[in-house]
């Protein structure tokens, strides 16, 4: 008899354990939203322009290090008199390191970007493109991609805030290649 109550009691602690183990697995799904700063270079020998704006993602995690991000956002800046609005939509995967109070991560994304510019005609931008042409506004769709990382806080269990997300950003507008920056912080909420 005292083997078998033994052995109960060895399968209870077992099973309790198990429920906690299961507890601190990474959760299935994850929801970002928050301010994203991005740093344009349009190319074509003009300027740098600073764009402000938001991101919202949303992450299935399969399993605890490994899941599949779709991310948007929507950028605004303005330089010379000229507004312009870049949006994104990206997909790909990201590697967790879930360890306690902090989980770092990487991802890659891959898709597109929308963007428009209006406004004045200003003279800078007869130089900015190398056949003469002044671009006073219009829009286009380009490749984008971002690759890079960032670093959530733990919160609770179902909240999160993401300290920072540092990525490249890049993008191909008007056949030229953009090499922009892009920093976010927000909230996480987890599932």
């Amino acid at each position: 008899m005292k083997i078998s109550r033994w052995a109960l009691a060895c399968t209870v602690a077992l099973l309790f354990a198990g429920m906690a183990a299961a507890q601190d697995e990474a959760p299935k799904a994850e929801v970002f939203a928050g301010y994203s700063y991005v740093r344009v270079n349009p190319g074509f020998g003009a300027p740098g322009v600073n764009f402000n704006g938001g991101s919202a993602s949303f992450s299935y995690n399969p399993n605890s290090w490994l899941g599949v991000v779709a991310d948007f956002g929507g950028f605004h800046g303005s330089k010379f008199g000229v507004g312009a609005d870049v949006y994104s939509y990206l997909f790909g995967p990201k590697v967790a390191f879930r360890r306690g109070a902090f989980t770092p991560y990487v991802q890659t994304l891959f898709g597109g970007a929308h963007g428009s510019a209006g406004g004045g005609c200003p003279e800078i931008t007869a130089r900015t493109r190398p056949q003469g042409i002044i671009i006073c506004g219009g829009s286009d769709n380009a490749f984008a991609m971002t690759a890079g990382g960032g670093l959530d806080w733990n919160a609770t269990d179902h909240i999160g805030i993401r300290v920072i997300q540092a990525e490249y950003f890049t993008t191909r507008f008007l056949s030229e290649t953009q090499n922009n920056a892009r920093i976010s912080a927000g909230v996480v909420f987890r599932w």
